[in-house]
């Protein structure tokens, strides 16, 4: 128990450095805007996690390593106390980065003392699996709040190179069909899951069918030929708001939005910004980086629907793996895909004791809920019951688009 935990422990935090490891210290300082946050603070909040949660209970005695920490990198505990305002993260020049990775290797070494010594203790395996499952979040968030800094330089720097590209062709598009009635929703078994992935619960579907894969770049590039963004009646009354206002300012730009976020329009044709630096829009390539107002527009234009998250899950469940005989492709580490489902508690939903209940449940309001994974979520860091939520307007995450239909629509 106590070797199996460490190395994983000690792997989840390698995996972390290495992200940030072709970054120059001046693109892990950088916020680009409100929304995201800079590398070195996420390399210093996911430390403070296991600081302020773990080793302050456990650790005999406790150290601090900066006691300025304890509010610096605190993320949204009210309970911890004070915390730096998110829009200023990027604002913190100092620490710099190498007391930043000070910091992470005195946290390391001191749980590895406490993971030794204390593998009897009562919560200390759960809380740091909570942690991992944090930091492995906040990989996730590397990436994209990065790639979202790399846009805005004029000059469209890659993150890394990319290898040989293929042309690749989409999934035959079908529509698979499912009975409706009772099912189970929430996680089931003994593995980890996060508090809002329970109780398991049961829930009445109608019959509906799912699109066998999600809607691709040349499919979305059809929506804004037609006029998509410039049509008020394929879109919520928000949304349409959204579009014409310029969104919450992820592009940096003025003016009515016109494409998704990382789409430019250019003489030999559309580009996409990627991680890998600008490249032509690669017709096939599922459709990312869309809002849930796009999302909903697109599905009202072609004329569907965005499947409830109880739809998604029980689909899921009835397909293991990415795809199988039900004929259900790209469920897993390709995009997010949005769904319908305001983001709320099971009936029964109960948050953890303390601050670490604070995690998830107070963010049950005004956001849509997401399922799958994206090309940017950690190995191992999915399941069918895992629930992601964001606000509508939110695109700069890998999130596209699976389409449904009710059942007599199909």
């Amino acid at each position: 128990m106590t070797a199996a935990l460490y190395d994983r422990f000690r792997r989840v935090r390698a995996e972390t450095l290495a992200l940030a490891a072709p970054l120059s210290e001046e693109d892990c300082c950088v916020q680009s805007m409100t929304d995201a946050s800079p590398v070195k603070w996420h390399l210093a909040h996911t430390s403070w996690f296991f600081e302020t949660f773990i080793l302050e209970r456990f650790e005999r005695p406790f150290h601090a390593f900066q006691p300025a920490f304890r509010m610096l990198f605190n993320s949204y505990y009210n309970g911890v106390g004070d915390k730096h305002p998110r829009p200023q993260r990027g604002m913190i020049t100092r620490p710099g980065l190498a007391e930043v990775l000070a910091y992470r290797r005195n946290v390391d070494e001191r749980m590895a003392m406490v993971i030794g010594e204390g593998a009897a203790s009562s919560g200390l395996g759960e809380l740091v699996e909570l942690g991992l499952q944090h930091e492995q979040q906040h990989q996730e968030l590397v990436l994209t709040d990065l790639k979202h800094l790399l846009s805005m330089n004029p000059l469209k720097p890659a993150y890394a190179q990319r290898g040989a590209v293929h042309a690749t062709l989409a999934p035959e598009h079908r529509w698979i069909g499912f009975d409706g009635g009772v099912v189970h929703i929430g996680h089931a078994g003994d593995g980890f899951c996060f508090d809002n992935e329970l109780p398991r619960h049961r829930q009445f579907v109608e019959p509906y069918a799912l699109s066998s894969r999600l809607v691709t770049n040349a499919e979305y590039l059809a929506f804004i030929e037609d006029g998509g963004y410039r049509n008020p009646a394929v879109w919520l009354a928000e949304g349409w708001d959204w579009v014409r206002n310029g969104g919450n300012g992820e592009s940096g730009g003025s003016g009515a939005i016109e494409a998704p976020l990382y789409w430019h329009r250019a003489e030999s044709g559309w580009q996409e910004f990627t991680l890998h630096g600008m490249q032509a829009l690669e017709p096939d390539r599922p459709a990312t980086h869309l809002s849930f107002y796009e999302a909903d527009a697109f599905a009202r234009w072609a004329g569907a629907r965005l499947p409830t998250e109880a739809e998604w899950e029980h689909a899921a469940a009835s397909c293991p793996g990415d795809i199988d005989p039900c004929g259900i492709a790209q469920l897993f580490g390709v995009s997010w895909q949005w769904t319908s489902s305001s983001y709320s508690p099971y009936p029964g939903f109960t948050a953890p004791r303390g601050a670490i209940g604070e995690y998830n449940g107070k963010f049950m309001c005004n956001q849509y809920v997401l399922r799958g994974s994206s090309i940017a979520t950690p190995a191992g860091h999915t399941r069918i019951s895992y629930r992601n939520f964001f606000p509508a307007y939110a695109r700069w995450q890998f999130s596209g688009i699976r389409l449904a239909r009710s059942a007599w629509k199909a």
